[in-house]
């Protein structure tokens, strides 16, 4: 139980002192959505480890890292804990994602981070696709962009290629459109 005198001083401080919620997607092209529940001390291992980073580089791997944490509390609380990296290896388990429910779940996962001040060296995108024979999407991400103050640098936060609960892929933008990625 927080004291109120406690949560008032840290809502002075800036710190975000409730619970959380986000939808996450699941299903296959977001048929199925569910309400997940993250507390407050969850939140804060995520900020005490995005807050370790000292430039957008590091920032990007430990937000690989972070994004895998928040998809395994997700699975404590949905079935998208049987989700294995890809389309084919998790078969007919409940709780399988496809890249449009990762896209769009990673992408509303930022915005909570990006909401709370946890992204000090990026800014959140609307999910990017990559097409085949350019022309026909085939495979969506989560995009992120460095705040550098010249040209634009982007990247992919790529949940879709992992299993359930593992680091997030993070690859500039520019390769992943070539196919870069692990196999699966």
């Amino acid at each position: 139980m927080r004291h109120w005198w406690a949560v008032l001083l840290l809502g002075l401080a800036g710190f975000a002192v409730a619970d959380e919620s986000v939808r996450v997607c699941y299903g296959y092209g977001c048929l199925v959505q569910a309400r997940i529940r993250y507390t407050e001390g969850q939140l804060g291992q995520v900020r005490r480890m995005l807050f370790a980073a000292v430039d957008a580089a590091s920032e990007r791997k430990i937000l690989g890292e972070a994004i895998g944490r928040l998809y395994g509390w997700a699975g404590e609380q949905s079935d998208i804990h049987n989700d294995r990296g890809g389309n084919y290896a998790d078969e007919n388990a409940s709780g399988k994602m496809d890249c449009i429910d990762h896209s769009t779940s990673t992408t509303r996962l930022l915005r909570l981070l990006t909401a709370r001040g946890y992204l000090r060296w990026h800014r959140v995108l609307d999910p990017e696709a990559r097409n085949f024979a350019g022309l026909i999407p085939v495979h969506w991400s989560a995009v992120i962009e460095e705040k550098s103050g010249g040209e634009p640098v982007l990247f992919v936060v790529d949940s879709w290629f992992v299993d359930n609960g593992q680091p997030a892929v993070i690859l500039p933008l520019d390769d992943w459109k070539k196919g870069a990625g692990p196999d699966v």
